[in-house]
């Protein structure tokens, strides 16, 4: 099929005033792309080096950045699109529709993402805090951004996911510089409970690591079926508190046998009645 010299001339002149429409935004378009392009990558290299600067956990550095790369990024595209003469409500509707289905499909994941993000930005704890959460206590090894990694007081490893940490209680068992330990014991009836209060007093009193302040205290907790209920609380560093509390039971034991003071066992008395 061959074209009429006016049909030749019609489309040239079509072609010619279409590229002097479309040139000059492709133009402006690569403009603001590389131009946009070079200001994100200096903004993120700063961005980084303020968040290096600040010591944060290193996790919520990559997401924080990823986070604000993606978003100048998106808004370079936007832009870009824009000068192009692309209707921004189709585009911007695709985009909702992707984000929509994308979040449908990774919900349990987004879930412990934005829990991997609350737990690094809030911190109700860190790596090395020993912590007891769903079920669990140990110490923290590691924090994703979307689990957390801990080792069990036994050396089991623990993997949680970060949403069910940050919608659940948790409790950090070394946030706090000191701790009181709680150690329970019973004497016989009949025991001086003044003097057995003595002497654990005086076992304790003995040991650095224990408090001065808060004083250790020696109470009677309770009246049992075969004894006497003693609580002793007293008061140390963290690190130390496992350690003490089971030293201590055992040189409380020491000293009761020293002192000739009896650790009663259960014992039922029975009474033979004898019939005519």
């Amino acid at each position: 099929m061959e074209l009429s010299p006016e049909t030749v001339k019609t489309l040239l002149d079509e072609g010619i005033q279409l590229a002097y429409k479309i040139v000059p935004s492709l133009i402006y378009a690569l403009l603001f792309y590389f131009l946009g392009k070079f200001l994100v990558n200096k903004f993120l290299s700063g961005f980084q080096k303020i968040l290096e600067r600040r010591d944060s956990n290193p996790s919520l550095n990559t997401f924080l950045v990823g986070l604000v790369k993606a978003i100048l990024f998106v808004s370079l595209f936007i832009g870009v699109a824009t000068i192009l003469g692309v209707p921004m409500t189709s585009f911007l509707t695709i985009l909702g529709a992707a984000g929509l289905a994308i979040g449908l499909a990774l919900q349990g994941s987004l879930s412990n993402f934005a829990g991997g993000v609350l737990i690094l930005l809030f911190k109700p704890f860190k790596v090395g805090d020993a912590i007891t959460g769903k079920g669990f206590t140990g110490v923290v090894r590691k924090i994703d951004i979307l689990y957390t990694h801990m080792t069990t007081f036994d050396n089991q490893e623990v993997i949680i996911p970060n949403g069910a940490l940050a919608n659940s209680e948790v409790v950090n068992l070394n946030s706090q510089p000191t701790r009181r330990s709680e150690i329970k014991v019973g004497v016989a009836y009949g025991t001086d409970l003044k003097k057995a209060r003595e002497v654990i007093l005086q076992v304790v009193s003995q040991d650095e690591r224990i408090h001065k302040e808060p004083a250790p205290v020696v109470w009677l907790s309770g009246f049992g079926d075969s004894s006497l209920d003693l609580i002793i609380r007293i008061w140390t560093d963290t690190p130390d508190l496992w350690p003490v509390h089971w030293e201590t039971m055992e040189k409380i034991k020491e000293a009761f046998e020293t002192h000739d003071i009896e650790i009663p066992f259960p014992q039922r008395v029975l009474h033979h009645v004898k019939q005519d």
